[in-house]
């Protein structure tokens, strides 16, 4: 039998019940997690960003990576072919033939302005494998990939891609059979700038008054040498040229971004204005990096942007043809449905006009019968989608697989 409680004795609470605390406690403690907030925030931030880095890092290079580079900020890309998110040396590759003996297909991938190779493996999730984990697992291919500071010019990054081809197909010359090269956007331009500067006759060979004889400009153009017409001597490493069969060029601008020629202009007017406010802003506007700006008129030479009317509206341009015996493959993207418009020629895939992505120089009627160039248009596809597209990918493997 209990015993009745004692209404005189109060009622304390248990340790389940822990007492409400005051209300100036709970203000102090309102104050002290509104103190914390930005701190915390600060901190998710940082998190973030370094989940990202991948991304965050090749943004940075793009918009001022050629200033990183100047002044040998750690920030700063170097060009190197990647594995597990890691720059690798050409030597530590570790390129093998086939089990046959025989040297591998190789399929070399470059991305665009501001991006990285992640570009190429992946999508929304690991499972979204795109064009190089697919192609390396559905052919018998080695695929590699290529990261740069896409801030700095065309040109930089071209002699820089022609000096590491280069020394690929020396270290590996059993296991590097033919060579395919793909770029997004920025990425070919790039590629032809190494074809470029990788098919200059005597390049590096001094004249007799002392000056480089492969940067003359006595000529317009340098025609490249390939491997149907020079053959490698001794006393010279072995060229890529030889090895390259094909070239996909993916949302290319070959005849310049129309964003960039806008922002030139828009730089420029506000510059002849000349008051204070629209100098001030023209200057923040000429900050960007010089990779962007030769994206304007797709400068793949020195000479391009050396010369003193490169900045004029309508500069000189170094003509940069299809080099013989290489398949070129010209893949444009669109957001219309319909290819015969204006506005399909001027917007294209929102980023790169299809008129300057078909370029001008491989649409020439009275080009060489050994330029071989397929140009395909990809209707509904934007410049992001390019990378994504199965049509895209299709023909990819049906070209790289013959």
């Amino acid at each position: 039998m209990t015993e009745p409680e004692d209404p005189t004795i109060p009622d304390f609470p248990s340790d389940a019940d822990p007492p409400r605390p005051s209300r100036w406690r709970r203000a102090v403690a309102a104050v002290g997690r509104a103190a914390q907030a930005p701190f915390n925030g600060a901190g998710v931030l940082y998190r973030v960003g370094q989940d990202n880095l991948h991304f965050t890092l090749p943004v940075l290079n793009g918009a001022f990576g050629d200033q990183l580079a100047a002044r040998q900020d750690r920030r700063a890309i170097h060009m190197s072919f990647r594995r597990y998110g890691a720059d690798v040396p050409v030597a530590d590759l570790g390129l093998l033939p086939t089990d046959s003996g025989r040297p591998r297909k190789t399929v070399v991938f470059l991305h665009g302005l501001m991006g990285d190779e992640v570009i190429w493996q992946t999508g929304n999730g690991p499972d979204d494998l795109r064009f190089g984990p697919r192609l390396q697992r559905e052919l018998d291919v080695c695929c590699l990939y290529l990261r740069y500071n896409s801030g700095l010019h065309i040109s930089d990054n071209g002699r820089q891609l022609h000096a590491l081809l280069t020394e690929l197909v020396t270290t590996y010359p059993g296991a590097v059979g033919e060579l395919v090269l793909v770029g997004h956007s920025m990425g070919g331009l790039i590629i032809r700038s190494a074809g470029h500067y990788g098919g200059i006759k005597n390049e590096g060979v001094k004249s007799k008054n002392g000056t480089d004889s492969a940067h003359s400009t006595d000529e317009g153009t340098a025609h490249p040498t390939t491997k149907n017409q020079k053959p490698t001597t001794k006393n010279e490493p072995p060229s890529w040229l030889e090895h390259l069969r094909d070239v996909f060029l993916l949302g290319v601008p070959n005849d310049g971004s129309f964003l960039e020629q806008n922002s030139h202009l828009t730089s420029l007017i506000l510059r002849k204005i000349n008051l204070w406010p629209t100098r001030a802003i023209s200057g923040l506007i000429d900050q960007r990096s010089n990779g962007i700006k030769d994206l304007r008129h797709a400068r793949l030479t020195d000479e391009d942007w050396q010369n003193e009317h490169a900045d004029d509206l309508f500069p000189p341009r170094t003509v940069v043809p299809p080099l013989p015996g290489v398949r070129y493959h010209i893949l444009v993207g669109s957001l219309l449905k319909s290819a015969n418009s204006a506005l399909h020629d001027y917007f294209g895939d929102g980023l790169v006009g299809a008129g300057s992505a078909r370029g001008r120089i491989f649409q020439d009627p009275a080009a060489p019968p050994e330029l071989l160039i397929s140009t395909h248009i990809y209707s509904k596809l934007h410049h992001g989608t390019l990378l994504s597209s199965p049509e895209v990918y299709q023909y990819l493997r049906e070209r790289i697989g013959e």
